[in-house]
């Protein structure tokens, strides 16, 4: 009997229904995503420029919440330290006032009650914590008080003041990216803000010969200084005048020691990394005593904190040391007050900033967004009309291929 039947006319009805049905799956699952790529092999190029935008607009987001969080911090650090401007020209009314020689010791007394509490709620303002827990102005220590307070006797009180104040916080930073390659510090360091006067320092031995005798680096104010092995005084001097620190070095003409200053109010931080150069000259104690409080014994020290002239004005209000109140003490009241108002004024540009950072994320986030939707969202109206004609197409197929197998074997069969 002759073979009349073929595989070929099923194989070829069957491959292009499954092709129509891939083609129309694959417009479903556009629609259904609102994604025009759902392969890397769709479009390479789309998929690699989207990948790259989706991972920056990722990036975009986070410095947004960043600059959100640093303006927070800002916005409530600014409010303490304009509390203690407040306070501080409060202090400073009554240290005029004590100032004048009209006022009896007794009255004098009564102004340093007032000084007092008004020293404590300083103490209070400088160890501010924010909203999300941590110490506002202790340096990368946020999870401590910035300050210690250390009570003791004072000659005509009859209850223990308050008698020295510490810094107890780093001078390092959390510094927060809030751009590419673009950091903003979220913390600030109590012992440049709560400071005075410019902290100056006079070493007493005397280093016209000395010579490092080994590599080493010594870090200043948080700035690491490298020195190498022979260098001298003149060349410790040098590079510590140009490693931008704010602290300016010099050879007393009379001591032949270093003498260190800093360049605005702020307390010295210094120690030896690698190495024992500040050490040898008699500057520091060995590594076992941390900074800011390891200056050597021999030291002399000058300028101090914005509590230090405040309980001196207090001191000198309970002694009735009218001289004292009008003359040094006044002086370095309004150096505090001067450096507060600056710190105030500083922080508030930074929210500025933050700000700024806050808007351009924003901008950027748009910008980003349409860069994405233009390259990986799908055009409705052009899925629509495919998916309509892809559906056509598949009908039309299976009505062809059931026309072409309407027959069956009987048909052939005499």
């Amino acid at each position: 009997m002759k073979r009349i039947s073929s595989n070929m006319n099923n194989a070829d009805v069957q491959y292009n229904l499954r092709l129509q049905e891939s083609r129309l799956n694959k417009a479903t699952n556009q629609m259904g995503s609102q994604q025009r790529i759902q392969n890397l092999r769709d479009d390479p190029i789309a998929a690699g420029h989207l990948v790259r935008y989706q991972s920056y607009q990722g990036r975009v987001e986070q410095f947004e919440k960043n600059a959100k969080t640093i303006t927070d911090q800002y916005s409530v650090s600014e409010g303490y330290i304009n509390q203690a401007v407040q306070i501080m020209q409060r202090v400073r009314e009554l240290a005029v006032t004590g100032a004048n020689g009209t006022y009896t010791k007794d009255d004098m007394e009564n102004m340093s009650l007032e000084v007092n509490e008004l020293l404590k709620e300083l103490v209070n303002n400088a160890n501010a914590v924010g909203p999300d827990g941590s110490t506002l102005f202790a340096g990368s220590k946020t999870t401590q008080s910035a300050f210690e307070v250390e009570m003791g006797p004072v000659k005509g009180s009859g209850s223990p003041l308050i008698t020295n104040v510490r810094y107890n916080g780093s001078i390092a930073i959390n510094n927060v990216e809030v751009d590419e390659q673009a950091y903003m510090n979220l913390n600030r360091n109590g012992n440049s803000i709560f400071w005075a006067e410019s902290q100056r320092l006079f070493a007493q031995r005397d280093a016209t010969g000395y010579q490092v005798t080994e590599d080493s680096i010594i870090t200043v104010d948080g700035t690491d200084i490298k020195l190498n092995a022979g260098d001298n005084v003149y060349a410790i001097i040098s590079k510590i005048n140009n490693s931008g620190s704010p602290i300016k070095a010099s050879l007393d003409p009379i001591s032949k020691g270093l003498n260190l200053e800093t360049t605005d109010a702020r307390q010295l931080w210094l120690e030896d990394s690698t190495g024992t150069t500040l050490e040898d000259l008699g500057i520091i104690k060995d590594k076992s005593q941390r900074p800011p409080y390891n200056l050597g014994n021999s030291v002399q020290v000058s300028g101090g904190s914005l509590f230090d002239t405040v309980i001196a004005l207090r001191d000198s209000l309970i002694s009735g040391d009218t001289e004292s109140v009008g003359g040094k003490v006044l002086g370095g009241l309004d150096n505090a007050l001067g450096n507060l108002e600056r710190r105030l004024a500083e922080t508030g540009a930074l929210y500025e900033r933050a700000q700024q950072n806050i808007a351009r994320a924003q901008t950027n986030n748009l910008n980003v967004t349409n860069m994405i939707s233009r390259e990986g969202d799908l055009d409705f109206t052009k899925a629509i009309t495919d998916m309509k004609r892809l559906e056509y197409v598949q009908q039309a197929t299976i009505s062809t291929a059931g026309k072409l197998y309407q027959n069956s074997l009987l048909n052939y069969l005499n």
